[in-house]
């Protein structure tokens, strides 16, 4: 039997982490860098990452550098670089995400093309031009994992006037069970997170504040907005030993919202 600590160790491992700069990406970046790995975080904004590295040096080995995957050539720089600083990839971290929040009377096309661009198009292309790495590392006994975030607004019918983004998690979803379907003889792992409310700086406008996240609370069955751990948790069981043996699925962190059954039909007598 596997002692417990092995299971949700990452000790030896290489991840990458896009959108790692901030939020639930610095979460990802964080746990893994706390179970053992080494971490190379990019994001969009160069310098923010760097100095995000830095800090997290402190946990382990963590390198920082700019890289998108708004566009064609974002990606194909992005895995070049990853390319160039590591000789091997265990783990990737799809977590970089992009919204747009507006009525549905105005909601633009351009708000689709942006939106579906980085959180599906640059998803998958980056998966795709990393999995050559992904796969060379891969053994049956230790499988590689593509670890995709996703959404409860993937699959609740609240759009929150986040229409792209709310189709564009969906689509993560359905594109992680597929990516699994792909990759599992090729022992690589592809699963997915699907978090409800957590404070970042792209839920800032809505829970920046105590009273914002006592509101959203109320929506929330468990009463309570995530917390770093409720990340950390679920991300290290699926890029460890305990995981090794689970791909395709989409694990919902959203606190019950998922599950909450709409009112009675009939009403509560019946």
């Amino acid at each position: 039997m596997i002692a417990a600590n092995e299971l949700f160790s990452v000790r030896g491992r290489t991840a990458l982490v896009t959108g790692g700069a901030t939020g639930l990406g610095r979460i990802c970046a964080e746990a893994l860098l706390s179970a053992g790995a080494r971490v190379l975080i990019a994001s969009r904004k160069a310098e923010a990452c760097e100095a995000a590295a830095r800090e997290l040096s402190a946990l382990g080995p963590c390198e920082g550098f700019g890289g998108t995957v708004a566009d064609e050539a974002g990606v194909k720089a992005l895995a070049a670089e990853t390319r160039k600083r590591a000789d091997a990839l265990h783990i990737l971290v799809n977590n970089a995400g992009a919204n747009w929040g507006e009525p549905f009377e105005t909601y633009p096309w351009k708000a689709w093309e942006r939106v579906l661009s980085v959180n599906v198009t640059g998803l998958f292309t980056l998966s795709r031009d990393l999995a050559p790495m992904l796969i060379a590392s891969a053994t049956r006994e230790r499988p590689s994992t593509i670890i995709n975030m996703g959404s409860v607004m993937g699959y609740v019918t609240q759009p929150e006037n986040a229409w792209a983004y709310s189709a564009s998690k969906a689509a993560v979803h359905h594109l992680t069970r597929i990516l699994a379907a792909e990759l599992a003889e090729k022992q690589v792992t592809v699963n997915a997170l699907a978090p409800g409310p957590f404070p970042t700086n792209m839920t800032k406008f809505a829970i920046g504040d105590e009273a914002g996240q006592a509101r959203s609370a109320r929506a929330v069955p468990m009463g309570r907005v995530g917390r770093p751990e409720d990340i950390a948790g679920p991300l290290l069981f699926l890029a460890g030993l305990g995981g090794a043996y689970t791909t395709g699925a989409i694990v919902p962190v959203d606190g019950g919202i998922g599950v909450t059954a709409p009112p009675a039909m009939f009403g509560s007598e019946s």
